[in-house]
């Protein structure tokens, strides 16, 4: 063991095992108490306006709704993320640190996709009404 390092194997998994337990617990309250937002059997004479994704999937209706072919970059930046490991050529670092200079740049980068996809999110979620248009949430 190295110096001034602490082993993982008690002490950070306890924390895990029992932030697991709670939030099994919190989302299985949820599960009993929350209904599901669930609709009638699909219908094809009476199809909802607008017809929307499911949540996570907003942000990629919205992209396509400007331009089809904006798919292809949520593919790029996909591909892009799954290879992010293996585009850094530094040395993997002696220890862990939330935005590093060294790393700033996929940091920032990572943060901005998020924050873009959350705010897609949003819009495909409460400012799109009939025949996709932009409506007030209030």
């Amino acid at each position: 063991m190295k110096r001034g390092y602490l082993k993982s194997s008690p002490h950070f998994f306890r924390v895990i095992k029992v932030s697991m337990a709670l939030m099994a617990a919190l989302l299985l309250a949820l599960a009993v108490l929350v209904p599901a937002p669930l609709q009638e059997q699909a219908n094809l004479a009476r199809v909802p306006n607008p017809v929307k994704s499911a949540w996570f999937l907003l942000w990629i209706q919205e992209l396509v709704s400007y331009s089809k072919y904006l798919v292809y970059g949520v593919l790029l930046l996909a591909l892009l993320f799954l290879l992010l490991p293996w585009l850094s050529r530094q040395e993997p670092p002696e220890e862990a640190s939330w935005f590093a200079s060294e790393r700033l740049p996929v940091g920032v980068a990572s943060l901005l996709v998020f924050f873009a996809i959350v705010a897609l999110t949003v819009v495909a979620m409460f400012f799109r009404g009939p025949n996709w248009r932009f409506v007030s949430p209030f």
